[in-house]
């Protein structure tokens, strides 16, 4: 028996989409799944791959007013992937993109490329990338390996350099994310990660990008955003950058996070729907 009714705030319940949970084989043969959202009419329908951050985060479906918004209104569906390195899956699973691992994690977004290349009902030419924090170092690392697959990324308060990441972000995260992405201070591991960094395969992004950060945000610094940005402008590609200077790790205040939901549509419309 139902014991609790929530405001919905005029809402009509039946349109929301109920995701479906999805699987796939990555490059090892190692299981990864996802949740797709999918307008309720005939595709194929653009997709937006949504990456999390954490890394060790996992995503789980909820009411999300942004993806219900997407799905309905513009018609993409949304596929929130949960690739090697989230959490809920084991010890094994959570531990698979640390240290020199790192792109293996990349890989998967990959395999997903393959998946939805397999669905009908999706349109494989017209795929873009999402995600925050880690998961817009995910994204931007998705553009260097998988730009001709992809239309368009966003990335929000994304790590584009571990190297620069590690050495501005506060001291107290410090040794916890060297725990995660590896010791900077390691002449091989500085390497390895000067090497994977976006900042350093800028030139085989493209497409256009979308960048959006908090000036004041002690996580992921706003340099991480303006080294990538000019980077990507200085190449000759599009960087639609916006900034919240009142903001820290994401939007949190509602003006500021309507005019970022707005300018997501916008950029949607402009290059994922054409």
């Amino acid at each position: 028996m139902r014991w609790t009714a929530s405001e919905i705030g005029g809402l009509n319940t039946q349109s929301f989409v109920i995701p479906e949970l999805v699987h796939t084989k990555s490059f090892d043969d190692l299981t990864i799944s996802g949740f797709l959202y999918k307008p309720n009419k005939p595709g194929p329908h653009p997709v937006v791959v949504y990456i999390h951050g954490g890394p060790e985060s996992q995503f789980r479906p909820g009411f999300s007013s942004t993806f219900q918004y997407w799905v309905n209104e513009l018609g993409l569906a949304i596929l929130a992937t949960n690739v090697r390195g989230s959490a809920g899956y084991g010890k094994t699973f959570v531990q698979l993109d640390n240290g020199f691992k790192r792109e293996n994690s990349v890989k998967d977004i990959g395999a997903f490329l393959d998946w939805i290349e397999s669905q009908s009902d999706l349109d494989a030419d017209r795929v873009a990338v999402y995600g925050g924090s880690y998961g817009g170092y995910m994204v931007l690392a998705s553009m260097t390996h998988y730009n001709n697959r992809l239309k368009a990324g966003v990335d929000n308060v994304g790590i584009s350099n571990f190297v620069t990441f590690l050495t501005n972000t506060k001291a107290y995260r410090r040794d916890l994310r060297r725990a995660e992405y590896g010791d900077e201070r390691d002449p091989e591991m500085y390497k390895f990660l000067q090497e994977i960094s976006p900042t350093n395969n800028a030139e085989k992004i493209t497409k256009p990008m979308l960048i959006a950060q908090g000036q004041n945000d002690p996580r992921v610094p706003v340099t991480e955003a303006e080294q990538m940005r000019d980077i990507i402008r200085k190449n000759g590609g599009e960087v639609w950058y916006l900034v919240a200077l009142d903001e820290g790790h994401g939007f949190r205040k509602k003006t500021n996070r309507n005019y970022y939901y707005n300018a997501l549509s916008l950029f949607w419309e402009e290059f994922l729907l054409k």
